[in-house]
This record gives structure tokens, C-alpha cells and sequence, in this order.
């Protein structure tokens, strides 16, 4: 077991979100905060601070308790960081809803968040936010006033448009604004009776096998966890920090819009969903010294056509995070995007999202070969899943954590939060990792996608790895298929380069004497894409349900189940 507490408890430990938001627009109140290049909108930090005050009063003329749920459905803009402010501030909880979700998604977020409040985002590309709202919540649809209630959802109380009013029964965020003089008392008060310990958010997690489940975080929680990032990356008052990521995610709103405040970093946001191009002139244009991305975002800036007219050399360090980061990728980010002090981080959402880091100073090996060690404060250990004992330095067990990061449970979910917590205290996090002999970890894989060949274990990153090296792969993901002799049998997953062609039979050829044989895929299928979340993360579930009923497994797949 590892466990870093020798630092002593930084200062975020007993504040509030909305606390560290005050205490920085105080101490340099006209910096930049909050800058988003393609609206041509730069706040400083006293501006920003002033209108989460604004919006706060207004929420609680509103009738928002302390307590309630505000939900945000919205891309990146800046009415999402106001929100997310507004709702510490008033002790109200802030439920993120991702953007990409769709009618049936978006029923049981806002169900089973119990949402009382949303704020729905304006229009954009083929998402219509405010109409898909109404078809689940008709009665807003037809009210002819505010005064309405939703069958569907007997907790919705109130709905904010970001734009135009759809309606009457609308509320509008330019009314949120305006401010509520006679709530300032209510407000003061809740200011101070706010505490570390208070739920502030609740993040639903990917949801990969059955409904996705609300993760409970503190204050505590996200700003201890903001606090260390930043503070491996060395972060100060001088950085810029390029956000490309949805905010929704603990990568965007944790990792991003709350590590910036802490250490006064201004946010810069390129666009309101990723966007290579907007992403590299944003970089250049503001003199960002930091960039935030999941693998396929740095893929898209490398090879856009336009990269070389950019001048990145602001560039000085970051994060690659949300799926595993292949050494070639990162060595093309250090060396052409100039990202020299590139990180690596390791969480969940239910840690609030990081739990191991590389920092800035360690050897590139490191920061490209490992994800770092526990961040201070928290313990970690890894467990044989099998037979439950602690495994040594060099062996493969599920990572175990305990300290600040961990969630206060699922949101109305017992049974998985008993699953997820042990009577300790330790979150299960359903990773298989092991420790090096210098103290960094290295992620093999998630227990639940561990290949085992005729009693071989195999270890998808591994192989993934290994391939990403062939001079033709873009791209690769790998997944466990079921065979009737050996229980299940490699199955890989190709993207070529542009330009490039690869043949299955190639590939083989090229891990012949490399990796062991049975690690060697037995079926490779060239794609074109792979299928991901929003948040980059391959849906390897529906590879291999694909690849199931295209390769004819089913008969095996049916033995391996039985």
C-alpha cells in the first residue's frame, strides 16, 4: 500500500467552491478568468465573481433552496461556468448533464437526479435542447404562465433558457442576471452556513453496463482534487490554460474550471464543443501555456492542415487523460506541439476524478510510460480480485483508494454505493494496475475487460501499446472475443494513418516473435473509426457486439456465458 500525507493540508481543505472564487477575484480582481476567443468575450476575475453574485440572488428569488438540484444541459459557454459558481454558492447541488444526451438519456438524468432546476442551452448543430425538453415536459410547452408542474417530473419546478424565452412558462438566463436586490440577505446567510463537507455536485458516471449512477461529490472533494493537479503541473497566477474539453466531465469542471481559480489561471475555452482548428488558434492567439485533451484531440490538432501555421511555442505543459495515451502520440506532443512538461493522470468520477499523477519534473519516461503516483492524501493499494490479499510491488491487483477524493456515494443507490465502498472507506475502482519499483503505477486494464486465453491472462493495454508502434496504426483498440477452445481469443481493432493501408495478415506478421503467441490477435478487422464516448473513451461493448454477430461467435459466445 502507498500513501502520500506527508504534505501538510493545503488551504482549499476547509473551503467552499464559491469560497476560492471570492478569495481570487479579491486578491488580483482584474486579470483575465474566464476568455472565450471565438465570442470575443474576456472576463476578468472581479466580472466573473460579480456575476455569479447576480445570478445567485436571482436563483434564490427564484425559490431555489438550499439543497435543491440545479441540472446544466448545455455545451461550453460561459453561462456554464456562472452556473456552476451560482450553485455553491446558494448551498444549492450542481447536476452536470451531458450534451450529447438524448430524449430517453435526458429523462433519466433528470429523474434520477431528482432536478428541480435546469438550465437548458441554446441551439446547437443538430442539438435542439429546448425542444427535446418540452416533449418530455409538454406541460411547459402549452403553460401560460411559470405556474406549472410536470407529471413526468413532479420535482421540476423551474426551466432557464440560455437565449431567447421559448415560452411563457420559460424563464430566461438574461433575467438571472438582471440580479434579486431583496435576496441578498438569504444569500449572505447561505454563504455562511456552507461547508467543505456539503454534496456540491453530482456527476453521473459512463453508465457502460446499466443506467449510469449519480456520483455525490463535496467541495472538499473536487477542490483538494484541483488543488493537486494544479499544483503538479505548477501552476500560478501566470498561466493560461487552454480548456477544449466538455465541461460536463470532471476533466472540464474540475480539472479545468476549478483548478484555474485556485491558482488565479485564466480560462481559455476555444469553442463550444471540441474543435481542432479553434482549439490551435486559441493556443496561439491568447499564448495558452496549457492544453487539456483526451488522445483523439491531439490526434486532430497534429494532423489538421492548418497546424504549422500556428505558433504554439507558449505551450508548456498539460494533460492527456481519459483514455490509455500511446508513447508515439506522446512523444509527436512533446516534440512538435512542444508540450514538454506533458502529464498523465489516472481517476474516475467517483474520485473526484484524479487519483494518481506524473508530475512536470519526472523523466519523460515517466510522464509518457506510467500515470504517476497517488496524489497527497490519499492511500492506495492493489487487491487480487480473486482471492482478496493485498499483491506486492510488480503485480497486477485492482486499484483500491482511500482519502479526500472519494465520492460520497451514488445519489440515491445504496446497493451500488456498497458495491463501489467498503466499510473502510475504500473505493473499488475496478482497475487493474501495478506498481513499479520507483513507486508510479501503470493501468493494464479494467477487470471486467481482462482477457483470459486458456488460463493466459491478457491485458488489452498491453497489446494496444504494441501495436500503436506499427508505422500504418493510427489507432487501435482491443477486446477479448469468445472461441469455443480457449474461452476467449484476442480480437484487435485497426484504424490505418492517412494515406496508409495495412492488411490483418501484415499486422500478424509484425508481432511474430515480439509478444507472446497467445497474445497475438486472432481476428483484426481494419476500420475506419472507432466508436467513442464524448469524453474519448472507446465503446468497446459495441465492438464486440459487432464483431459477435459479423465473425458468427455467437455459438461461442453462448458457451462462454453458460
Amino acid at each position: 500500500m502507498t500513501q502520500d500525507n506527508a504534505e501538510p493540508l493545503p488551504w482549499v481543505v476547509d473551503q467552499t467552491v464559491s469560497g476560492v472564487l471570492e478569495r481570487t477575484a479579491a486578491r488580483q480582481p482584474d486579470r483575465d478568468a474566464l476568455v472565450f476567443p471565438g465570442l470575443g468575450l474576456r472576463w476578468s476575475w472581479r466580472e466573473l465573481n460579480e456575476r455569479v453574485d447576480r445570478v445567485s440572488s436571482s436563483l434564490i428569488g427564484l425559490g431555489v433552496g438550499r439543497g435543491e438540484h440545479i441540472g446544466i444541459w448545455s455545451m461550453n459557454v460561459p453561462e456554464w461556468v456562472v452556473t456552476q459558481f451560482a450553485a455553491g454558492r446558494i448551498g444549492a447541488v450542481l447536476v452536470n448533464v451531458n450534451p450529447a444526451y438524448r430524449l430517453q438519456e435526458l429523462k433519466d438524468a433528470l429523474a434520477m437526479a431528482d432536478v428541480a432546476t435546469l438550465v437548458v442551452g441554446a441551439p446547437f448543430k443538430g442539438s435542439n435542447f429546448v425542444g427535446m425538453v418540452e416533449a418530455l415536459c409538454p406541460e411547459v410547452a402549452s403553460a401560460t404562465s411559470r405556474d406549472w408542474s410536470s407529471e413526468q417530473f413532479p420535482r421540476l419546478k423551474r426551466l432557464i433558457a440560455l437565449g431567447e424565452r421559448p415560452g411563457p412558462g420559460w424563464w430566461t438566463w438574461s433575467e438571472l442576471e438582471a440580479g434579486d436586490e431583496a435576496s441578498r440577505p438569504e444569500l449572505a446567510r447561505r454563504v455562511r452556513s456552507a461547508r467543505a463537507t456539503d454534496v456540491y455536485n453530482i456527476q453521473f458516471t459512463s453508465g457502460t453496463t446499466g443506467l449510469p449512477k449519480g456520483a455525490m461529490l463535496t467541495h472538499r472533494n473536487v477542490l483538494m482534487n484541483a488543488y493537486y493537479t494544479g499544483e503538479r503541473l505548477r501552476y500560478t497566477a501566470d498561466d493560461r490554460v487552454c480548456v477544449p474539453v466538455p465541461f460536463y466531465h470532471c476533466f472540464g469542471c474540475v480539472l479545468g474550471t476549478l483548478v484555474c481559480p485556485i491558482y488565479g489561471s485564466a480560462i481559455v475555452v476555444p469553442a463550444p464543443s471540441f474543435d481542432a482548428r479553434a482549439t490551435l488558434a486559441a493556443i496561439a492567439a491568447e499564448r495558452c501555456t496549457a492544453v487539456y485533451g483526451v488522445p483523439t484531440m491531439y490526434v486532430a490538432q497534429l494532423e489538421h492542415p492548418e497546424f504549422a501555421r500556428f505558433d504554439l511555442t507558449s505551450l508548456r505543459t498539460g494533460i492527456m487523460s481519459g483514455a490509455p495515451c500511446p508513447l508515439p502520440l506522446m512523444e509527436k506532443v512533446v516534440s512538435r506541439m512542444g508540450v514538454r512538461e506533458i502529464c498523465i493522470g489516472y481517476g474516475q468520477t467517483e474520485a473526484s476524478p484524479i487519483i494518481t499523477f506524473t508530475a512536470v519534473d519526472d523523466p519523460i519516461e515517466v510522464r509518457v510510460g506510467t500515470v504517476g503516483r497517488p496524489i497527497p492524501g490519499l492511500e492506495v493499494k492493489l487487491v487480487d480480485p480473486s482471492s482478496g490479499r493485498e499483491v506486492g510491488t510488480g503485480e497486477t491487483g485492482e486499484l483500491w483508494v482511500r482519502g479526500h477524493c472519494v465520492m460520497a456515494g451514488y445519489y440515491n443507490n445504496p446497493d451500488a454505493t456498497a458495491r463501489a465502498l467498503d466499510a473502510e472507506g475504500w473505493l473499488h475502482t475496478g482497475d487493474l494496475a501495478r506498481r513499479r519499483e520507483d513507486g508510479n503505477y501503470r493501468i493494464v486494464g479494467r477487470s471486467k475487460e481482462l482477457i483470459i486465453r486458456g488460463g493466459e491472462n491478457i491485458y488489452p493495454p498491453e497489446v494496444e501499446e504494441f501495436l500503436h508502434h506499427h508505422p500504418a496504426v493510427a489507432e487501435v483498440a482491443v477486446a477479448g472475443l469468445p472461441d469455443a477452445k480457449y474461452g476467449e481469443v484476442v480480437g484487435a481493432w485497426i484504424v490505418p494513418k492517412a494515406g496508409a493501408t495495412v492488411t490483418p495478415d501484415e499486422l500478424r506478421c509484425y508481432c511474430q516473435g515480439q509478444i507472446a503467441h497467445f497474445k497475438i490477435p486472432q481476428y483484426i478487422m481494419i476500420v475506419q473509426s472507432l466508436p467513442r464516448t464524448v469524453t474519448g473513451k472507446i465503446r468497446k461493448h459495441v465492438l464486440k457486439e459487432n464483431a459477435i454477430e459479423e465473425l458468427g461467435l455467437g455459438d461461442a459466445a453462448r458457451i462462454e456465458t453458460a
